[in-house]
């Protein structure tokens, strides 16, 4: 067993590759903002219990981890009821070409997965440099 291939180190490359490929799709979505009835598309988050860490609370509790247990309660989507938009899309307006394309939100959402994966790619060189350290390489 080589030292590169420690669970943490399979992690951190793992959520790298995980955020290259939601960039692929983020930039995806921004050259198609102008294509008439694209909706744009994300990642899920990669599952925990995959990775040998605990399952998120909700999961925990079950579903959502919220129920509505009276009809006076709030609802939890706006997906239906009152104050439902039909011209919404995943909280985005929809072009009345069908586009759901919101270039702001989307660059938001580039930039927030650029900075987490800086993060973790320093995290990662920095554990292979600890790792190093403890072998004597360094």
């Amino acid at each position: 067993m080589s030292l590169t291939d420690l669970p943490l180190l399979g992690m951190l490359r793992n959520r790298m590759q995980w955020h290259q490929a939601r960039q692929a799709l983020l930039a995806e979505n921004v050259a198609n903002a102008d294509m008439p009835g694209f909706r744009p598309r994300d990642l899920a988050e990669p599952s925990r219990s995959s990775a040998g860490l605990a399952a998120p609370l909700g999961a925990a509790i079950g579903g959502d981890g919220l129920a509505r247990t009276d009809t006076r309660h709030i609802g939890l989507s706006a997906e239906s009821g009152p104050n439902a938009d039909p011209r919404r899309f995943k909280g985005f307006e929809v072009r009345p070409s069908g586009n759901g394309v919101n270039l702001e939100e989307e660059m938001m959402k580039a930039g927030d997965n650029q900075s987490d994966y800086q993060l973790v790619a320093s995290l990662y060189q920095k554990s292979l440099d600890a790792l190093k350290i403890a072998v004597g390489k360094r």
